[in-house]
């Protein structure tokens, strides 16, 4: 993690987003402009045709494809990269996060609220599900920046307050708060609180993880999916995980 580069690579599309040749939140959303400056600083190496798709980096060596989320569009392309190349997917993750209301009409902004929600690396998994077919893989590693951020909502929902259902017109980064790495499946390992040394329950988890229990539903599955948790017997109603013996 380089808190300086990303500083700079934040600087330099904010500049370029006041230039009237630059290229601006509506051609390229800005926390996608700064990952990829961030992870790539040689614009060269940008939007590079390969394997019938684009890359968003391409260094010659590595494929890196900053993904805000909709995994299912990213499918193909490992299809395609996976085989041939070593690929890195950054899915940036809300850490603490500020919303800000758009009136669509006015142009008004609303004050800054903060989000009760604190985000983390399990915040990835609903994701990480749409592609679990290729988490095992060698060539793939994943990278998940949390990053503090303002987000800034349209007005343009179905509820009386037009909030629900409303659309998220952009996300300003304001800093990066760290970085985990996953190069293979086994480092997914260290999201397992380590305190949970014998079998759990998916409450157990979520309250070690301090998490919601329905984002720990989802990250047991895809850990014991993964090999790396076996499902080992119930407590009650509620069944039991454990670390696979031969990742202790």
């Amino acid at each position: 993690m380089d808190r300086e580069a990303f500083e700079r690579a934040k600087i330099k599309v904010l500049l370029k987003q006041h230039d009237p040749h630059g290229f601006g939140t509506l051609q390229e959303k800005t926390v996608h402009a700064v990952m990829k400056l961030y992870y790539e600083p040689n614009e060269d190496y940008h939007e590079v045709p390969i394997e019938g798709y684009i890359a968003d980096i391409y260094t010659g060596e590595r494929i890196i494809e900053i993904q805000n989320g909709n995994f299912n569009r990213l499918r193909p392309k490992l299809e395609a990269f996976l085989p041939l190349y070593r690929v890195t997917v950054v899915l940036p993750i809300a850490h603490h996060k500020w919303v800000i209301w758009m009136d669509e009409e006015t142009g008004e902004l609303s004050p800054r609220h903060k989000s009760p929600v604190t985000g983390s690396a399990y915040s990835a998994f609903p994701e990480l599900y749409r592609i679990k077919q290729y988490l095992g893989h060698p060539n793939l590693s994943l990278v998940f920046p949390l990053v503090d951020m303002d987000e800034y909502r349209l007005l343009n929902g179905w509820s009386k307050n037009r909030k629900r259902g409303s659309s998220r017109y952009d996300r300003m980064p304001l800093a990066l708060y760290d970085e985990v790495s996953i190069e293979r499946k086994e480092d997914f390992l260290q999201l397992v609180p380590y305190e949970l040394e014998e079998a759990f329950t998916v409450k157990e988890f979520a309250q070690a993880a301090g998490i919601h229990r329905d984002l720990a539903g989802e990250v047991l599955p895809l850990l014991t999916h993964l090999g790396l948790l076996d499902r080992c017997g119930k407590r009650g109603r509620e069944y039991l995980y454990g670390i696979r013996e031969r990742y202790r």
